[in-house]
Order: structure tokens, then C-alpha cells, then sequence
């Protein structure tokens, strides 16, 4: 019996109990998020008692001027930080993936993936001793340059794994046909790659939207950002209105996420 249970792979069902720990470990998780969905559409002024359906309260979010503007700069800040981090993050894969092998390569790489493995408040904090230190005071560019460096593994992720998808024959072919290679780049690589760049642009921007610790840290006068914002509703209670603007960016992250995993599942 036993060496029959080694032969095959071994499944869930051959583990009495697991299913169910892992349904309730599945529960406890979501659970939370579909009552704070269910009850951003309730009609009571009371965020825990539900007497109906209504839109409301996502009229009163969309209507809310501070809310707008923070809305606003999250954007703003989200979409400069991920264009530029996804810049750099393209060039660090090509030159991992690509370049020709260098000393330090594997300190290099561990030096992009830090910002994973940090934890999010030691960013922060060193973040900001940094630009007491340096004495920069850029308004919006200090939330750029912050969520730049932390976004920058999360795009470089996906563009490695396009370019080690990669089947490097189709390069190959283009330099035995006598093409340079910023010609093989833009005419063989580039449109290859541009599933991997695009799913790590998108993931970067959602990383960016939803920072809560860094923007904390970093953020200034008429720089605050949706996820501070939301915060400083949550100091006066849960309400409606702070249930549907964290359903809208539950939508949001959803679908941007859902959208880099297409994406970067695109074969090469």
C-alpha cells in the first residue's frame, strides 16, 4: 500500500480533513470581504445593519470633493511611479536576462527583490530618513520617487519570467539576417516582451493605488492619497460611504490583477 501511495501524486482527498480545513481557512479569508461588499449597497446609515438595497452611498463618494482629489493623487501618483518603475524594471530584466554575465549579478538581483522581502514599514521609515536627510520636500515627487523603488520588483517579475518564456531561436534568427541588435530588440524582442511589460505596468500601478504605509510616511500637505483618506474615515467608524469606496477599489484591484495574470500567461 505504501509504495503505491508513493508511486502516484498524492491529492487532497488522500488526506482525511483537508478539504474542509482548507474550505473554512478559505471562509475566513473572503468572508470579510463579501459582507464589506454586501453592505457598501445597504440602504441604512448603520454600516453593520442592512434594511435594503441602494446606490447611495456610492452617489455620496462620488459626489465627496476630498474624496475626489485623493482619489485624484492616487491616481496621479500611481501612474508616474509604475510607468517609471516598469522603465527601469524592463532594462533590469534585460540586462539579468539578456547581458552578458557580470560579477555581482546575483547581489544585483537580490538588491531588486529587497523591497519584497522589507518589510513595508522599515521602507517607509528609511524612506523618509532619507529625504529628511537629503532635506527633500517635492510634494507629489517625493510619493513618486517612494513608490517607484517599491514598486520595481513588482513589474520586474513578470517581464523575467516573459523573457525566460522566451524562445531565444526567434532572436537568434533575426541576428543571422543580419540584424542589429537595437533592430532585434525593436522589431523581434520589444513585441514579444510586450505582454510581460504590460502586466507589470498594470501590477505596479495596483501596487502603487493601494500603498497605505509608504504614503503614510512620505506623504505632505495636499499630497494625501485614497488609502490615507479612507483611513482618516475609518478614525470616525466604519460607515457606508467608507464600504463603497473600499468596494470600488476592490473592483479595481481585481480587474487590474486579473488582467496582468492574462496577460502574463500569453504565450511567448
Amino acid at each position: 500500500m505504501l509504495s503505491l501511495l508513493f508511486k502516484r501524486r498524492l491529492g487532497v482527498q488522500d488526506f482525511p480533513g483537508f478539504g474542509g480545513l482548507s474550505f473554512l481557512f478559505y471562509l475566513y479569508l473572503y468572508a470579510p470581504i463579501v459582507v464589506l461588499v454586501v453592505l457598501s449597497f445597504n440602504a441604512n446609515q448603520s454600516a453593520t445593519v442592512w434594511t435594503g438595497f441602494s446606490l447611495d452611498w456610492y452617489r455620496a463618494a462620488f459626489a465627496n470633493q476630498a474624496l475626489r482629489q485623493a482619489a485624484g493623487n492616487s491616481l496621479l501618483i500611481a501612474v508616474c511611479a509604475s510607468v517609471i518603475a516598469t522603465a527601469i524594471a524592463t532594462l533590469a530584466a534585460l540586462g539579468t536576462s539578456r547581458g552578458a554575465k557580470f560579477k555581482g549579478m546575483r547581489l544585483s538581483m537580490g538588491a531588486i527583490m529587497l523591497p519584497l522581502v522589507l518589510p513595508e514599514i522599515v521602507v517607509g521609515v528609511a524612506t523618509l530618513a532619507l529625504f529628511s536627510t537629503l532635506g527633500l520636500s517635492l510634494g507629489y515627487g517625493n510619493l513618486i520617487i517612494a513608490h517607484t523603488v517599491f514598486c520595481i520588483p513588482f513589474a520586474y517579475l513578470p517581464i523575467r519570467a516573459r523573457l525566460n518564456d522566451m524562445d531565444l531561436s526567434l532572436e537568434q534568427a533575426a541576428a543571422d539576417l543580419y540584424a542589429g541588435p537595437w533592430r532585434t530588440f525593436r522589431k523581434v524582442t520589444l513585441p514579444l516582451l510586450t505582454p510581460g511589460i504590460v502586466s507589470g505596468l498594470m501590477l505596479a500601478f495596483i501596487v502603487s493605488l493601494d500603498n497605505f504605509v509608504i504614503s503614510m510616511m512620505v506623504s505632505q500637505a495636499g499630497t494625501t492619497t485614497l488609502p490615507i483618506f479612507i483611513f482618516g474615515l475609518l478614525r470616525m467608524g466604519v460607515t457606508p460611504d467608507v464600504n463603497a469606496v473600499s468596494t470600488l477599489i476592490l473592483g479595481v484591484s481585481v480587474l487590474f490583477v486579473t488582467l496582468s495574470y492574462l496577460l502574463g500567461k500569453k504565450k511567448a
